[in-house]
């Protein structure tokens, strides 16, 4: 068996850049800009990470079976990482969003507050990422996404 025989990988694969991509029209729709970093970046609609978990558990189930310890793998596999975007990492995300608002307005303060000389164009403060983790209805969607590129792949391709 050669890595492209290995279906359940190509269909995470797949889920990966069909879920990265599907961002960008999804994007544009509502801002009306195409941002094409949006196919390196994390969170967002769908989730990614959940599309890639699903695909694969699912991919399992159809070579192993739902009896198997594979599957009883992936899908607590599955469970741990759709959670932790849910979770801790889209409450980082908020984090990032409270303390780039207060490095703001710190700066404003001390500008006002001590008449600091303004700093070139050059010299912005980097802000923190925001978009880390997903609110539950991305994972829902990304979740979706994989089990069905998976059940395509196998009804229809294979």
């Amino acid at each position: 068996m050669t890595i492209l025989d290995n279906t359940p990988l190509l269909a995470a694969l797949f889920a990966i850049l069909f879920a990265q991509f599907v961002k960008i029209p999804m994007n544009y729709i509502v801002t009306r800009k195409i941002d094409w970093k949006l196919m390196t970046s994390t969170g967002g609609m769908p989730s990614s990470h959940s599309a890639a978990v699903t695909a694969l558990t699912t991919a399992i189930a159809y070579e192993a079976g739902f009896h198997s310890p594979l599957f009883a793998i992936s899908a607590i596999f599955s469970v741990i990482i759709m959670f932790d975007a849910t979770g801790i990492r889209y409450q980082a995300g908020q984090q990032a969003v409270i303390i780039n608002q207060m490095r703001i307005d710190f700066q404003t303060f001390v500008h006002e507050a001590k008449g600091w000389q303004k700093k070139d164009e050059q010299q912005k403060i980097q802000e923190l990422k925001t978009l880390l983790g997903h609110k539950p209805n991305e994972v829902f969607a990304g979740a979706v996404t994989g089990i069905l590129i998976s059940v395509i792949t196998y009804s229809f391709i294979l």
